[in-house]
């Protein structure tokens, strides 16, 4: 069973968000705008370019977001086909099952 997260009392709703293609000006400016825009928190991110291809994942909390996890992903799958990447987004408690050894 995998167990929530909590910060200041309330529960955290993680979400994995990955962003892969080639390296542009702007991507991670334009993937947190939407994200800011839709009150979700980014937690942590980390991202890496190799040989010009970019490379990104994000864990954010959508506790407070506006729109529903499946409309927030296909929103982000089409800011994604708008600039020229592949934005993915996976529960965390489905990421963490998919992932175990």
């Amino acid at each position: 069973m995998i167990k929530k997260a909590w910060k200041d009392g309330k529960a955290v709703d993680k979400t994995i968000i990955t962003v892969v293609g080639k390296d542009t000006v702007g991507i991670i400016a334009k993937v947190c705008a939407y994200l800011a825009e839709s009150k979700i928190n980014v937690l942590d991110i980390s991202q890496t370019i190799v040989q010009g291809y970019f490379n990104m994942m994000m864990i954010v909390d959508m506790n407070a977001a506006k729109k529903p996890f499946g409309e927030c992903s296909k929103d982000l799958e089409r800011l994604g086909e708008e600039i020229g990447v592949v934005i993915k987004c996976q529960r965390e408690e489905i990421f963490q099952k998919m992932h175990r050894i």
